[in-house]
């Protein structure tokens, strides 16, 4: 990992993509590499609720859930800059969107479906993903959110057999050449 020492980063960076394609993971990295905080908005609300998001979305369902995204997301957006990992649904309110634009730099971590599916398949705590045809349920949700997930600031690919390290290196890279957002000391 690169050292604290050899960067600054200067806003927020918001990790936005699907299900699967790392942003807890890569995030976590992120944080550690840049010595800034690095927090995940699905755990916050979880936290907030004292419940799952599966358990939110069964209970009160997805535009509850929705609606404290965006409030658990505006909270997050006002602190210091560090990292901030969203559920995969966070990006595609208008509202979401541009606060992340205003406050921070949006990161799309671009998986194609075969690397997502291999990273979820194994998974039940996706509720978005309890159907009769998950892979199929999977490529219909990224077929639908492509389009948002373009309007991030910012587009990584994510490599199929990329390790957390080499996919957070890409990340740095990425990031410093945005010398607004990330300064290279």
């Amino acid at each position: 990992m690169a050292r604290a020492a050899a960067y600054k980063l200067k806003r927020k960076v918001v990790l936005v993509g699907m299900m699967g394609s790392g942003k807890t993971a890569i995030g976590r990295a992120l944080s550690a590499a840049l010595d800034v905080p690095f927090v995940d908005s699905d755990s916050a609300i979880e936290e907030a609720a004292a419940l799952s998001i599966a358990e939110i979305f069964a209970r009160d369902g997805e535009a509850f859930f929705r609606r404290r995204e965006t409030e658990v997301l505006r909270r997050l957006l006002a602190g210091p800059p560090g990292i901030i990992s969203t559920g995969g649904g966070a990006f595609l309110a208008a509202e979401n969107r541009d606060m992340i634009a205003r406050d921070a730099i949006a990161v799309w971590l671009d998986a194609d479906l075969a690397t997502l599916w291999e990273r979820v398949r194994h998974k039940d705590t996706r509720p978005l993903l309890r159907t009769p045809d998950p892979k199929g349920t999977l490529a219909r949700l990224l077929a639908e959110r492509r389009e948002f997930y373009a309007q991030a600031g910012l587009r990584l690919p994510i490599g199929f057999h990329a390790s957390i390290e080499q996919t957070t290196q890409s990340a740095l890279r990425l990031l410093a050449t945005r010398p607004d957002i990330l300064e290279t000391l």
